[in-house]
């Protein structure tokens, strides 16, 4: 390696709901890779008192510096790389009025995406940036994509689910564009690969890792109740409405002791806890609104089991592989998932976890009822899940694909 400056980026850096991506740029600058830092919006801070304040200190801000300094740092790099600038311009206005992967209502959005990436190229300009990555495949890419452009540099992006399903934008020019795209799964490289066809190496496995070595497994409390947590932003295609149900139906029938901990906040928590109030006397489910990775990590050492019953949303949206899940596997826990093509190369049916079909709530009960029944069940699946996360899904393992994609492609 010499001076190669490598630049990551997404909606926000850093923030607690996305704590994948901190976590592989610290990874990365690990193993020795000089990575700096941009976010759409505004970075978050006070998640601690170290590394992460320190990100968001460093890290350079897009949307959040405001319309006129980005229409002010757009045309600064007009008046010093003009011929650049109208032609990053133009190949933006061609993608926004003229591609068939852009939905008339975001054309203008992609437009001024456009304009943003060609003041984030001002803003980085001196930093020597060699190299773009965005989390995301959609606002932060392109806005990475345009910024790469004006720099004369290459790109490359994660996408994951939200940002590829219902508010996919200009996916199939990403692909043929960039260096190469990360794929979470077997399944998004194939996705990826129906779109625009490219090699393995161009679609490499990068899986959004756990440090094993921070996290040790440790054993199920096994007390009177079965301890069910759940974690995860309140939407829809989380399913925590039909792990409320399964809960209040358990109680109902007057079958095994269950109780259920939701840790998050999100649009649906109103719905929620109206669905919570409904419930039998009997029935114990409790929402903890938003907590922080330490709290989460807490929790999880206090479960039996982490029950997360996915399915695919009324709008298309669905889940990749929810690194909630991952952190739950490497503490030692007995995971239950919906069984979704994505989440099928985490867990195992049967080996490392159970998975139940997409929002079947009588499937969910009758798994629970089991495991509360079978102690010795809980501990045999939560033992496996470890070894899973720690042969595939290992944070280390996983940045140094990164970095081997990087040098194969001479970026580094």
């Amino acid at each position: 390696m010499g001076n190669e400056v490598i630049l990551y980026m997404s909606g926000t850096v850093p923030v607690r709901s996305e704590t994948f991506v901190y976590r592989e740029i610290f990874a990365l600058r690990t193993l020795g890779l000089d990575v700096q830092t941009a976010s759409v919006h505004r970075p978050v801070r006070g998640l601690d008192d170290g590394r992460l304040e320190e990100m968001a200190e460093s890290t350079v801000e897009i949307y959040s510096s405001g319309a006129g300094l980005i229409v002010r740092d757009m045309l600064a790099e007009f008046l010093t790389h003009p011929f650049r600038t109208v032609g990053t311009i133009f190949r933006c206005a061609l993608d926004a009025f003229f591609s068939t992967d852009v939905i008339m209502s975001r054309r203008l959005k992609v437009l001024w995406q456009g304009i943003a990436g060609i003041a984030l190229a001002h803003r980085i300009r001196k930093k020597r940036i060699t190299h773009i990555h965005a989390h995301m495949a959609h606002v932060p890419t392109t806005i990475a994509m345009y910024a790469a452009r004006q720099l004369g540099i290459s790109f490359s992006f994660t996408g994951h689910a939200n940002d590829i399903f219902p508010n996919r934008t200009l996916l199939k020019e990403k692909l043929e564009r960039a260096s190469y795209a990360n794929c979470i799964s077997y399944w998004h490289r194939d996705f990826f690969r129906s779109i625009v066809p490219r090699s393995d190496t161009e679609y490499p496995i990068v899986r959004c890792g756990v440090d094993t070595s921070k996290y040790e497994a440790i054993p199920a409390p096994s007390g009177e109740r079965l301890e069910v947590l759940s974690v995860g932003r309140l939407v829809e295609k989380k399913g925590f409405d039909v792990l409320i149900r399964a809960a209040g139906e358990i109680a109902q029938k007057g079958g095994a002791a269950v109780r259920v901990t939701i840790a998050g906040g999100g649009p649906e928590e109103k719905k929620l806890k109206e669905l919570i109030a409904e419930l039998p006397p009997s029935a114990e489910v409790v929402m903890l609104g938003e907590t922080d990775n330490d709290q989460v990590m807490d929790l999880m050492s206090r479960a039996d089991v982490f029950a997360l019953p996915c399915r695919v949303a009324s709008s298309g949206d669905r889940d990749g592989i929810p690194v909630v899940l991952m952190e739950a596997m490497a503490r030692g826990r007995c995971v239950i998932a919906g069984d979704l093509e994505t989440i099928r190369e985490l867990i195992e049916d049967g080996i490392s976890g159970i998975m139940i079909p997409p929002g079947d709530q009588e499937a969910l009960e009758k798994v629970l009822i089991e495991l509360a029944n079978n102690r010795a069940r809980i501990d045999e699946l939560g033992l496996a899940a470890r070894k899973r996360i720690e042969d595939e899904f290992d944070l280390k393992l996983n940045a140094e694909r990164i970095k081997e994609t990087l040098e194969t492609r001479g970026l580094i």
